[in-house]
């Protein structure tokens, strides 16, 4: 029996991301532990009823301290030494990195990586870097240089990430993979009859300013100059982010009767009351789950030509691409919508075939079972 160990510096992540990927892989007979700082017990119990074993281990999931980070690595490293698994599996930013080197410095044979999206440290935000952000870059990168020349294989969701890091001399190419989405459930996540009374949009996002909450805003408001009664919707919790908005940014938008926010809520039964699902996003994105789980349910979407983004909608068949940190044009997306409602259903159901097409999370889980060799 092969043992294998998932890094996550979240515990909620393993259920709800990883649910899948774990019943796949104990249904191979390989014995899963999952790895994160934070459980609750509630949490504890869900992942022993995916078939895995949870364990805990400390790191900050915030925090750029290297010392810390250095300290909680070596201690990783001997929570490693004790399980001795023949393959490991980090992903965010703290596992991939610190995660990689722990179990390099475990002597586990197989450590595999798999890098979602480049986040707030890669994200261009429109204007000129500072250099406390340029020092930022420039560490992490070297960090993932470090830690990735220690990887067995590095998996990338999109394919412009893993052209920044081959070219930037990141990583070997010769070890990576562009898995192309982590996917979903299609049939938690199944197929319903939009709304459109009245035309919703929905955002479901971290409220960070990289997100492209402000556009969002920004285009709602020149939408109900037009029309009114249309609804926005933005689902989401603030974040510690350094990008994240603050609470009094967005409560000016509802006060001002642009936008709807429950906050984070589950995102399901308002998707169910929406019309188009709409991602602004210029974050570095993976290839965005919210907007995979937009699809499946037979959204239609509006989002960026970003990285990630991009990977989600074919402009014109189940949705629209528009530039990044342009409200005007993503306005005139939602006309679109607004003023030729019959692009809603049609869309919609293009997203849904799109989704079985690239996102059934059994048919990547088969894939990624290959990357790690455990089929």
């Amino acid at each position: 029996m092969k043992t294998l160990a998932i890094i996550s510096i979240q515990a909620f992540s393993l259920v709800n991301f990883r649910g899948p990927l774990i019943q796949a892989l104990v249904a191979t007979g390989t014995r899963v532990y999952a790895l994160a700082p934070d459980y609750s017990d509630e949490l504890r119990q869900q992942v022993k009823a995916l078939g895995a074993e949870p364990v805990d281990y400390d790191f900050s999931r915030t925090g750029m301290n290297p010392l810390r980070d250095a300290f909680d690595a070596l201690k990783l490293a001997l929570v490693l030494r004790r399980l001795r698994p023949d393959v490991t599996l980090g992903y965010f930013i703290k596992p991939v990195v610190f995660g990689t080197l722990a179990a390099w410095l475990a002597r586990v044979p197989q450590r595999v990586t798999m890098i979602e999206g480049l986040g707030y440290v890669f994200t261009e935000n429109g204007e000129a870097w500072s250099r406390k952000r340029r020092l930022l870059r420039a560490g992490v990168s070297w960090l993932y240089r470090l830690a990735l020349s220690r990887a067995y294989r590095v998996i990338f969701l999109n394919k412009d990430d893993l052209a920044e890091f081959v070219h930037g001399g990141l990583v070997d190419p010769a070890k990576v993979s562009c898995l192309g989405g982590i996917g979903i459930d299609l049939n938690e996540w199944s197929e319903s009859p939009p709304c459109t009374q009245p035309i919703t949009f929905l955002l479901a996002a971290r409220l960070l300013r990289e997100k492209g909450i402000v556009q969002y805003a920004d285009a709602a408001r020149l939408v109900k100059a037009q029309y009114p009664a249309v609804r926005f919707v933005l689902l989401g919790g603030l974040d510690p982010n350094p990008g994240s908005l603050q609470r009094a940014e967005v409560q000016a938008w509802v006060d001002e009767n642009l936008l709807e926010w429950p906050g984070h809520v589950p995102v399901q039964p308002w998707l169910a009351q929406t019309s188009v699902y709409v991602l602004p996003s210029y974050y570095r994105e993976g290839v965005p789950r919210s907007t995979q789980e937009a699809m499946a349910m037979g959204r239609a979407v509006i989002t960026t030509d970003a990285f990630g983004c991009r990977e989600t909608v074919d402009d014109g068949v189940n949705g629209f691409l528009v530039p990044v940190r342009d409200a005007t044009a993503l306005a005139a997306a939602m006309l679109r919508f607004i003023e030729t409602p019959d692009l809603i259903k049609t869309m919609g159901h293009q997203s849904r075939l799109l989704a079985e097409a690239r996102f059934d999370v059994h048919v990547v889980n088969a894939r990624l079972l290959e990357v790690l060799e455990l089929r």
